[in-house]
């Protein structure tokens, strides 16, 4: 299910698991006609599942690091860096979206620390100004993922407040 609503000058997008393989699939193709990644760098949490899903269909290896907010609109933190492993190899940065590009500059910094022969950047969604190298679709509209729909309160599975709000 694909369903867009309005919600104040940005709409909302929700993305259900088909369409996310969908983009994963785009995603892939789109890198793998230009680069060749050794290793695909998923950028925790929501980076992670594009990421593996692209280094599985590209058939190389995946790593990852995490970034945080302390808050919405709060500049990103590190919290664990990439690993060693990617110095010297072709590296492809996966995160879910990217607006600003705030959370993926930290990222490519912190990756191209390590020097690796080689680093690109990919999105599943891009939503804002920032260009990564790579992005599957290309929205203005604020994202809800499969993954992230959901949270446990009480023991019973409800939508997560915030989303709910938007919709």
């Amino acid at each position: 299910m694909r369903r867009i609503a309005p919600s104040g000058p940005r709409g909302v997008l929700e993305v259900d698991w088909p369409f996310f393989g969908e983009i994963c699939r785009a995603l892939a193709l789109r890198v793998a006609r230009e680069y060749q990644p050794e290793i695909v760098l998923g950028i925790a949490k929501a980076g992670v599942i594009p990421g593996v899903v692209v280094a599985s269909i590209l058939q190389c290896e995946f790593v990852s690091m995490v970034v945080t907010r302390e808050e919405a609109g709060a500049q990103p933190t590190l919290v664990s860096g990439p690993p060693l492993t990617i110095r010297g190899r072709r590296v492809l940065v996966v995160d879910e979206t990217c607006d600003t590009g705030s959370t993926m500059k930290l990222a490519l910094s912190e990756v191209r620390a390590l020097k690796p022969a080689e680093v690109r950047s990919a999105v599943s969604f891009k939503t804002g100004e920032y260009a990564p190298d790579f992005h599957a679709f290309e929205t203005d509209n604020y994202i809800i993922l499969p993954w992230d729909r959901e949270i446990i309160q009480g023991g019973e599975l409800v939508m997560r407040p915030d989303y709910a709000a938007r919709l």
